[in-house]
């Protein structure tokens, strides 16, 4: 094979560096911030995926499906429906079946969930200063990977 030829795949192949992969750099920054996430929710006695669902929950402020809230939060009901269950033993979350429609499963907040939201708020805001971002950098960020994600979906 000739030297041109040698330095020609060569350099297509380049674009497969480790460093230039977005699947790499996403996968990195999810694990390094839910390990900070995990951290500050462990001593409230959550997981991350439980603080996903309790804000969403909020921002729906009624009754949802549970179909609505995987939506919501991009979880396939195979991992859902365990986690809230587990929720509903920590009394953080009622599940109540469609009186028309027993395949619905209705998922709303408890009084005792009402009482983390200040915690949970100072979670993210600890979070959030612990980023090595400026907040406008983390909403232009979010965005950016929300319409991506649209885009991909």
């Amino acid at each position: 094979m000739s030297s041109t030829r040698q330095s020609a795949e060569l350099d297509d192949l380049s674009e497969l560096h480790v460093d230039l992969q977005l699947c790499l750099a996403l996968q990195t920054s999810s694990s390094l911030i839910t390990r900070l996430y995990r951290k500050l929710l462990t001593p409230l006695g959550l997981t991350h995926p439980q603080y996903l669902v309790l804000i969403a929950l909020w921002e729906f402020d009624r009754p949802v499906t549970m179909g609505d809230l995987g939506d919501r939060i991009a979880m396939e009901t195979g991992s859902l429906t365990p986690l809230v269950k587990r929720m509903e033993t920590a009394e953080l979350v009622t599940r109540k079946r469609d009186d028309r429609d027993e395949r619905r499963v209705w998922v709303q907040t408890t009084t005792k969930a009402g009482e983390l939201r200040n915690d949970l708020l100072a979670v993210r805001r600890e979070v959030v200063r612990q980023l090595p971002i400026r907040p406008d950098q983390i909403a232009a960020l979010t965005r950016l990977l929300q319409d991506m994600n649209e885009a991909l979906s």
